[in-house]
């Protein structure tokens, strides 16, 4: 790909120039969209039935928000990166706007925001393309967000291209009544161990993992315990005699 600042649309018919030849229409960059503020918190350590925060932050508010497209130009590689691929993905047959869901660009960061659906064939190409060469993957992270109805689980991929020496972040979503996502073991072996604690944290189900099992808990714990619907107390633990409640019994602002 030539990473120019327009990019071909999949599947479109071209104008004809006046010298005969077979004009491409560009496709636009993805709509811009504001950010959406979806929950406001208030104080350090809100108590179980609405009382004062006695961490002394009381009056801290902080917005929670959902961040939208960002505009173009992102600068820097961001623009030539997303040119490559989208352009990788026409050439496949895949039009960029049923892969990608939205570009966020944040603090130095670009992050695509990929459909599941598409998940491997995405990385895949940011890893073989030669305009790209994303060979590199960091690890798997997982987030919970109650908040995001139809998309409560996310996880997060950041690459790293040795050849072009660039960052960036890939990221999708699950809900959590089909917590799936496809393994990106196949393109990635070295998630192996990241997708396996992903998995026994926040219960998210990597298909066609070879061996998704826990790594982290006892095979035969409850639960996911970084999931924010997780009991905070955790279990009660018994020291050299000792028996120490859990930590929501035994908290002050509880």
């Amino acid at each position: 790909m030539s990473g120019e600042e327009s990019r071909p649309s999949a599947g479109s018919a071209g104008a004809v120039s006046a010298s005969g030849e077979i004009e491409q229409p560009k496709s636009q960059p993805l709509a811009v969209q504001e950010a959406e503020i979806v929950a406001v918190r208030r104080g350090m350590f809100p108590t179980a039935g609405g009382g004062s925060d006695t961490s002394g932050y009381g009056r801290l508010v902080r917005k929670i928000e959902l961040p939208g497209q960002s505009p173009r130009p992102y600068g820097g590689y961001f623009d030539e990166v997303e040119n490559e691929l989208f352009g990788a993905l026409d050439e496949q047959g895949l039009a960029p706007e049923l892969a990608i869901e939205r570009v966020v660009v944040h603090r130095g960061q670009i992050t695509f925001q990929v459909r599941r659906e598409h998940w491997v064939q995405v990385a895949r190409t940011l890893r073989d393309d030669p305009a790209l060469r994303f060979e590199l993957c960091l690890g798997v992270s997982g987030v919970h967000f109650l908040h995001e109805t139809g998309r409560e689980l996310h996880v997060l991929v950041p690459l790293m291209s040795v050849t072009h020496n660039r960052r960036i972040q890939l990221e999708t979503t699950c809900p959590d009544s089909d917590p799936h996502l496809p393994s990106l073991y196949g393109v990635y072996p070295a998630v192996d161990w990241h997708e396996r604690e992903t998995w026994d944290m926040f219960g998210i189900v990597f298909d066609g993992h070879p061996s998704l099992t826990r790594i982290l808990m006892p095979d035969d714990w409850p639960g996911h315990p970084q999931r924010k619907d997780y009991p905070l107390g955790g279990i009660p633990v018994e020291f050299k005699g000792a028996q120490i409640p859990a930590p929501d019994q035994r908290r002050a602002y509880q």
